[in-house]
């Protein structure tokens, strides 16, 4: 047989592209060819972001598919994005499958698709092809969307996914316990938003059968007990591009890396690094709080601004901001997030605790302010704060506010308590630990690589 011929699909959000672009590279790396598949509109972005850096290797091609959308229409809307895409995009998948199977030497031998994205599934089924889920986030969210009909039936939710009871969730003694309230499609947008989400879980639960393999971006020594619950489910992180050696491929944003000999000019151990994903948005208020926050802490700092992390522009910071904190405190559109956590000036991750970043920061030893905004961002925090006890949350006020006040004292107990930096470190050499080729992660990530090359 030839080359094996992987296709690749994520849901188009930064943080499905990312791991998955990041998987498709290491099984470049293993010989093996991947097509990538994004939207015409993430494409673009990716395109753009890479500023004709030769970052993609021969063996990977990337390629697109319209989401249904039109090119100025809100894609952060998780409601109307995810019905359109599971409208329009299985014909446009299909139609490009078929195409690609023409040629004789290049047919598509395997499909991996964002585990969100569950209908292409059933399309690798239908056209005789390996099909593989790929799961991006913390693997306790997918055993609780697996779980959703035990939560029905224990009252908890109604078959709408309403919640009718607020409490602590756990599936087995050893898993993490979650507020029902922070349940993945209930921390998503409003009751429209909420409904078209979980209705599209409950498609995906279905789907998901039809995989060969379930894969996921975690750890055995992250999440053991999920692990050990649902077997099925094997974890192959993180997937970093430290870990392989090489550069992260599929951001939306040109990153600054200026951002890096700014970082080499801080003592050690001094910097935090303020960072909040790709959909977070803070009112003007709540902006310049973080903003006085940080100013207090008297500390140097790295905080990335998107240019829609706020509705306002330059206006939204307090007044003279910029001037006081000249060159203490350092402003950046977008980071190259790896290498920064990576620096040994970096103290402390203030994070929305998106589980990219979240891998991103443990992977690294460094100790989190966790300040979630949407999703599975609260799970997170829990595993983040109670689990693994490596960072602190912050409380708000009595105005729904996170005060100045509240960020500079949680920054300073982080960086002046003893314990947080002493767990992160050892966290980060049991995670690592499980990439080795005689680690979990490791053992699994070959044994994936060896199915797809076997026919």
């Amino acid at each position: 047989m030839g080359i094996p011929h992987v296709l690749a699909i994520p849901y188009p959000a930064q943080g499905h592209v990312l791991p998955l672009m990041e998987l498709a590279l290491r099984l470049v790396k293993n010989g093996i060819k991947v097509t990538f598949v994004n939207t015409e509109f993430d494409h673009k972005r990716v395109i753009e972001s890479l500023s004709g850096e030769e970052n993609v290797p021969d063996m990977m091609h990337l390629v697109s598919v319209p989401d249904g959308l039109e090119s100025w229409e809100d894609r952060n809307d998780l409601g109307k994005l995810t019905k359109t895409i599971f409208r329009v995009m299985p014909a446009k998948l299909e139609a490009l499958m078929e195409k690609m199977n023409e040629s004789e030497t290049d047919k598509i031998t395997c499909l991996i698709t964002d585990e969100s994205m569950g209908w292409a599934l059933e399309i690798a089924k239908k056209m005789g092809v390996r099909a593989v889920a790929f799961w991006p986030a913390a693997a306790a969210l997918l055993a609780l969307q697996l779980n959703i009909p035990k939560l029905i039936d224990d009252g908890i939710i109604d078959s709408s996914g309403t919640i009718m009871k607020k409490q602590m969730v756990q599936l087995s003694s050893t898993m993490l316990a979650v507020d029902s309230e922070h349940f993945l499609w209930a921390s998503v947008g409003d009751a429209t938003t909420q409904g078209i989400v979980f209705d599209a879980m409950l498609k995906n639960n279905r789907t998901l059968k039809m995989a060969d393999w379930i894969i996921g971006n975690s750890s055995n020594e992250l999440e053991a007990s999920v692990f050990t619950l649902f077997p099925e489910m094997l974890p192959i992180g993180p997937l970093l591009a430290s870990n392989r050696l090489g550069k992260s491929v599929g951001s939306y944003w040109p990153e600054d890396s200026d951002c890096l000999a700014w970082l080499d000019k801080q003592p050690l151990q001094s910097v935090i690094y303020v960072a909040f994903g790709s959909f977070t948005v803070f009112d003007q208020t709540q902006f310049q709080e973080l903003a006085l926050g940080l100013e207090l802490t008297n500390m140097p700092f790295l905080w990335v601004v998107r240019h829609n992390l706020t509705a306002g522009k330059d206006s939204a910071y307090p007044k003279g901001f910029r001037d006081r904190i000249q060159g203490r405190g350092r402003l950046s559109s977008w980071a190259p997030q790896q290498q920064v956590l990576s620096h040994p000036s970096v103290a402390c991750f203030l994070s929305h605790c998106g589980w990219n970043s979240t891998i991103e920061g443990v992977s690294n030893g460094v100790p989190f302010l966790c300040w979630p905004y949407f999703a599975d961002q609260f799970t997170n925090r829990s595993y983040i704060c109670d689990d693994w006890k490596v960072g602190l949350g912050l409380e708000k006020d009595g105005n729904g506010i996170i005060a100045q006040g509240e960020v500079k004292n949680k920054i300073e107990q982080l960086v002046t308590v003893k314990g947080y930096k002493e767990r992160a470190l050892d966290l980060k050499a049991k995670v690592m630990s499980s990439l080795r080729e005689d680690g979990c992660s490791g053992k699994n990530f070959n044994s994936f690589v060896k199915w797809i090359k076997d026919d």
